[in-house]
């Protein structure tokens, strides 16, 4: 895990995010959930979700129970 330097100026909070972590395009989506910032690319959000779906192995929730 890397650290990063977060600066303020007046009412704002900047973090400089190292070029491995830069976003693609020129804005993104942002949600606070407890203390974690998430960033999610506005260009297109569903993409790391799409990239996931190749790491579940083939028998994932096989044996699942599923409500009537």
């Amino acid at each position: 895990m890397n650290i990063v330097k977060l600066s303020k100026d007046k009412d704002r909070q900047f973090v400089d995010l190292p070029q491995a972590y830069q976003l693609e395009g020129e804005e993104a989506y942002i949600k606070k959930v407890g203390n974690v910032i998430v960033l999610i690319p506005k260009d297109n959000p569903w993409q790391t979700l799409f990239n996931s779906l190749e790491l579940f192995s083939d028998d994932f929730m096989e044996q699942r129970e599923q409500p009537p």
